[in-house]
């Protein structure tokens, strides 16, 4: 049977989503471990994006196959039982045999969330990346709107350079200011490795007049990494929503 799992989780204490050689202390290998648990067999399950170590995710959609015909119900209680508590399992449904996590999606949407202040936010720093000096949301909101569209990203990821296309289509990014919280909504096709993070470093750069809003066209006509903004930290990135 071939399953569609909804999941959320603070991504503080985790090396990421994706399993390791080297360790089992990711959300993959968690929700893995004790998928096998329940089911007696061993289960990989294929989530919908890899977030990075501290990273966290609103909902994190995988997929699975298990040799069962337990109803999805018997199967939700006793995963929402043993996985750790800052692992939630939001839902269990049967999915189509062709249904994959990843390839099946249309969009995924992330937000980053930015404590635009200097005095401390001691109950949510694990969630917010800290950024004391006062940013221009208009001049973010200029660059911003150049990054919208189909481009080569190569110049906003951090990853190795492959064969595969760095294409990707941007459908929107939208800026928002409540108090000293500033939040970014990037929402897309699919995203490159560090690509949302680097976005965020690079509209941070033109909040704080460390470059022009206009700069981002120099940085997809470079299509140098070095061009681009700093990688913002991973605690304030969210893997907020996914469409099929």
């Amino acid at each position: 049977m071939r399953y569609k799992l909804s999941l959320c989780y603070d991504g503080s204490r985790y090396r990421g989503w994706q399993r390791q050689k080297s360790t089992n202390n990711t959300v993959q290998g968690k929700l893995e471990d004790t998928l096998s648990r329940i089911f007696g067999q061993p289960i990989e399950a294929a989530g919908c994006g890899r977030t990075d170590a501290g990273v966290h995710a609103k909902l994190q959609v995988c997929s699975f196959t298990a040799d069962t015909d337990m109803p999805c119900a018997d199967i939700l209680e006793p995963l929402r039982k043993y996985l750790p508590e800052d692992i939630g399992a939001i839902s269990l449904e049967q999915a189509d045999g062709r249904f994959h996590a990843r390839l099946s999606c249309k969009e995924k949407t992330y937000v980053y969330r930015i404590w635009n202040s200097s005095e401390p936010n001691v109950f949510g720093r694990k969630y917010v990346y800290s950024y004391p000096k006062k940013l221009d949301i208009a001049k973010m909101r200029s660059a911003a709107e150049l990054l919208v569209g189909t481009h080569d990203f190569s110049p906003f990821s951090s990853g190795k350079k492959s064969k595969k296309t760095a294409v990707r289509t941007v459908y929107s990014i939208e800026l928002d200011k409540c108090d000293d919280l500033i939040t970014i909504a990037v929402t897309g096709n699919g995203f490159l490795y560090n690509m949302v993070r680097i976005i965020v470093g690079t509209l941070i750069e033109a909040g704080d007049g460390r470059r022009a809003a206009g700069s981002v066209a120099d940085i997809f006509e470079s299509g140098k990494r070095e061009t681009a903004g700093f990688t913002a930290p991973a605690e304030g990135l969210f893997l907020w929503d996914i469409k099929y």
